[in-house]
């Protein structure tokens, strides 16, 4: 049995004001299949306390019912910095628009990831939450993300959503500029990429892929 850290967003409104959070089903189905599989899932955020959920990504009656052990995690989440993660095999960040906001600039979760990162251990990001990557720089300032091959949100998928005014970047321009290789498909096409032990994923149709790819590597 491997341990799975689930770090998500605490970041509730876009630039315009309107309500934002952790995409359900981007937390749902990962959480799911690893817990079905037999693995430990530790469900934390960045602020600790109830996540935020987008109201766009409710969940239908069915879809409530299946996933009730997930959304019950989210009630009273602790702080991902108040663990300690050195006995966990896997990092795993859910996407939202929130997480554009909370996870560039927060240096401790980038420390984290460096660590991860530097032990070999499993990093996944789905949707947005390749944001992270957007503030973490080595000690010489190379961007973590240069020449790394990804999938995340593309820009087409933020001008399709009306996003772009309300975010405070586009992700896919932002991890180019920063020298990551970004492969994007279709929109709202699954899309998942494994680059040594970084995982990504474009959009909430890739949670199944995703979990799938880092269920194989554990």
């Amino acid at each position: 049995m491997s341990k799975i850290l689930f770090i998500l967003t605490s970041h509730d409104r876009m630039l315009n004001g309107e309500p934002t959070g952790v995409w359900l089903e981007e937390h749902a189905v990962p959480y799911l299949a690893f817990t079905r599989a037999g693995h430990q899932v530790t469900v934390t955020s960045i602020a600790g306390g109830k996540v935020p959920v987008d109201p766009k990504s409710a969940p239908t009656v069915e879809q409530a019912n299946a996933w009730e052990q997930a959304i019950a995690a989210l009630s009273d989440t602790p702080a991902f910095d108040t663990l300690d993660t050195d006995g966990f095999d896997a990092v795993y960040m859910p996407g939202g628009h929130g997480t554009v906001f909370d996870m560039p600039y927060n240096k401790q979760l980038h420390d984290l990831l460096f660590r991860f990162d530097a032990t070999g251990r499993v990093i996944a990001a789905l949707c947005h939450a390749p944001a992270v990557f957007a503030g973490m720089r080595r000690p010489d300032g190379t961007p973590f993300i240069a020449g790394r091959t990804v999938a995340a949100f593309t820009d087409a998928e933020e001008w399709a959503v009306d996003g772009v005014e309300k975010v405070p970047f586009l992700l896919e321009t932002r991890l180019k500029e920063l020298g990551a290789i970004h492969h994007g498909a279709p929109d709202w096409t699954s899309n998942v990429i494994l680059d040594g032990n970084l995982v990504t994923g474009q959009n909430p149709q890739s949670s199944a892929a995703a979990a799938t790819l880092l269920l194989g590597l554990l």
